[in-house]
């Protein structure tokens, strides 16, 4: 009977109860046998090429903003998040750190990194503050830090710059917090981290109470957890259930390599785990397509 069947499929671990008194549902492990061995490519519809292929045919759009807009299309289309992960800050390593004093209580911190991208920010110190314990700092970055992937840099400033340095200097959490905000901001104004539909997945049975919707609201934030997403080498559909992305463990990643006028990047889809596997990979492939032909202009 079909009752015996789904206690079957429950004992072998492919479903799961969230409660005792809820339903059958597939744990991870049945999506995972489903997306690996049963799923099939879902056809798009009409509608749905002629709106993602308009976008690619608009001259007038760079290949970059066309791909952005028709991620934000396939979030409309299907309620899930969308992600664009561009060439970005992080492929940067730490060349030097300066800070030039503009008055007793004022400073410009510029970063500098090797492939010659500089970023400088204005700081008013705090009341009594020693600029000479802000330049000493600035000194002991440049010796351990140099040569530092930047995404990198602010763990290593909390884990092993901050320990020395406070053990040196009378008010280093305001020495510490010039240079952490300053490294900060270059990894926000460098991020080529596209995000489109966040707030759609709030929507999600998942997602039902506060505190996980802010949780979820702190990961889309997180620069280097989603510039994390983009940590395969393969150019096929990679699909990450649950545990297997480093996301959050009710979802799902969807994602894709692209290569775009030379450089590479990721698309991916975060939904739920129900998710409608088919047609997001349909639509990443159809936009990789895309991208090929206009490649090929």
């Amino acid at each position: 009977t079909i009752r015996n069947e789904m206690a079957h499929l429950e004992e072998l671990g492919y479903l799961e109860k969230n409660h005792i008194s809820s339903g059958r549902i597939p744990s991870e492990k049945g999506y995972k046998y489903y997306a690996e061995n049963l799923m099939e490519p879902e056809k798009l519809t009409g509608k749905e090429m002629l709106q993602l292929q308009t976008i690619f045919k608009n001259n007038s759009l760079e290949l970059s903003d066309a791909i952005s807009k028709c991620m934000e299309i396939i979030s409309d289309l299907t309620n899930y998040a969308s992600v664009v992960l561009g060439k970005s800050s992080i492929d940067n390593l730490l060349q030097k750190v300066d800070i030039i004093v503009l008055d007793e209580s004022k400073i410009v911190a510029l970063v500098c990194t090797d492939k010659g991208i500089i970023e400088n920010k204005k700081f008013t110190l705090p009341e009594n503050t020693n600029m000479q314990e802000v330049l000493k700092a600035c000194e002991i970055i440049n010796k351990m830090l140099i040569g530092t992937p930047i995404n990198e840099v602010s763990q290593r400033l909390e884990f092993e710059v901050k320990p020395i340095i406070a053990n040196k200097m009378n008010q280093y959490e305001a020495v510490y917090n010039i240079f952490y905000d300053a490294f900060n901001d270059f990894i926000n104004n460098n991020s080529s981290v596209k995000v489109s539909g966040r707030t759609k997945i709030f929507s999600q049975p998942e997602y039902d109470d506060a505190e996980k919707i802010k949780q979820l609201s702190d990961k889309f934030d997180d620069l280097s957890l989603m510039n994390s997403l983009d940590d395969s080498d393969s150019d096929e559909i990679d699909i990450s259930i649950g545990v297997e992305n480093n996301f959050d463990r009710d979802m799902t990643v969807i994602k894709k390599k692209y290569k775009a006028d030379g450089e590479e990047g990721t698309i991916a889809i975060i939904g739920p785990k129900r998710m409608d596997y088919g047609k997001i990979v349909s639509m990443l492939n159809f936009v990789q397509k895309e991208i090929d032909e206009r490649n090929e202009w």
